[in-house]
C-alpha cells in the first residue's frame, strides 16, 4: 500500500464518489421525464402581459432526453469505478454548473444550488476518482 495513502480516508471518499453516481442517474433519470414530457406535450404556451406565446417544444425534449440518457450511463459508470466515466461526469457537471449559473436571476436558490452540488461531484470525481478507479 501507498505510504501516503490513508486507508479510512480513501473509504470516505468512496461514498462521495458512489454519491456523486447515484446524484447523476438521479439528474439524468429528472432530465429523461422532463424530455419524454415535452415530446409528449408539445404545444407550450406562455402567457405574459401582452398575450401568448406559442411553443414547439418538441426538439427541446429531444435534447433532454438524450441528456438524460448520458447521464445516467455517465452516473453507472462513474459508480462503477470507470476512468471515461469520470472524464465524462466532470464535463457534464461542468455544463450543469454553468447552464445553472446564468439561471442564476432566474431560480436563484434552485440555481445555487445545483452550481454547488455539481461542484461537490466534480471536486469528488477529480480529487478522489482515484479510490474507486477500475481498468
Amino acid at each position: 500500500m501507498d505510504e501516503g495513502y490513508d486507508a479510512v480516508e480513501g473509504d470516505r471518499w468512496t461514498g462521495w464518489i458512489t454519491f456523486a453516481g447515484i446524484l447523476m442517474i438521479i439528474g439524468g433519470l429528472l432530465q429523461g421525464l422532463y424530455g419524454l414530457v415535452a415530446i409528449l406535450n408539445d404545444e407550450w404556451v406562455v402567457w405574459g402581459n401582452s398575450g401568448a406565446a406559442f411553443f414547439d417544444i418538441t426538439q427541446w425534449g429531444w435534447i433532454h432526453t438524450i441528456w438524460g440518457v448520458i447521464m445516467i450511463l455517465a452516473g453507472l459508470g462513474v459508480m462503477s469505478g470507470r476512468f471515461l466515466a469520470r472524464i465524462i461526469g466532470v464535463i457534464l457537471a461542468g455544463i450543469t454548473a454553468i447552464v445553472n449559473f446564468a439561471f442564476i436571476p432566474v431560480y436563484p436558490l434552485w440555481s445555487v444550488t445545483v452550481v454547488v452540488i455539481a461542484i461537490v461531484v466534480i471536486y469528488a470525481l477529480v480529487a478522489h476518482g482515484k479510490d474507486v478507479q477500475r481498468v
